[in-house]
């Protein structure tokens, strides 16, 4: 039962193939946009996604680089909106009913600095306010965009590549 569902799904996506790109560039965004990034599974999606990448032989390096491209956006607003409405985000769900992540993200923030941006992508909680407090302490914009796009690229490659190999030797 699991492998003719699995089959079908492997072609419906052959089928789909020009969905791709874009569903992985939305899923990437989606992913790294501030208050959304809660409630978006990312590491499963994307660990998903690139096993059904490698099964379904579509070409790995668009849909990689859409994920690093909508995850790097993604955390861009993110970066704009703490920016421009500083300590008013705390009034926003779902901040205004986890409080406690706001001091936690600032403490990692204060103590690592750009590398923040980087080690935010790969641990989920954090990943909701770093880039939001990169804005309200007004972290230099070019400092936050180094470190946010070279992460978004680091972030999708380790995500994506181990299942795409995966799913490369079940095709």
């Amino acid at each position: 039962m699991f492998s003719g569902l699995a089959h079908g799904l492997i072609e419906f996506i052959r089928l789909h193939e020009a969905w791709a790109v874009p569903i992985a560039f939305a899923l990437g965004f989606l992913k790294a946009l501030a208050f959304v990034t809660m409630v978006v599974p990312g590491i499963t999606i994307m660990i998903a996604m690139g096993t059904l990448i490698g099964a379904s032989g579509i070409e790995f390096v668009p849909v990689w680089l859409a994920v690093s491209l909508g995850s790097g956006l993604g955390d861009w607003v993110s970066y704009a909106i703490g920016f421009r409405i500083k300590h008013r985000v705390q009034t926003i769900w779902p901040l205004s009913r986890h409080p406690e992540l706001m001091p936690r993200g600032e403490r990692f923030f204060r103590r690592w600095g750009w590398m923040s941006v980087v080690l935010c992508r790969f641990f989920s909680p954090l990943r909701a306010t770093i880039p939001l407090l990169c804005g309200i302490f007004e972290m230099p914009p070019l400092v936050f965009q180094l470190a946010n796009w070279s992460s978004a690229l680091l972030w999708a490659a380790v995500l994506l590549a181990p299942g795409s190999l995966f799913g490369g030797l079940i095709r």
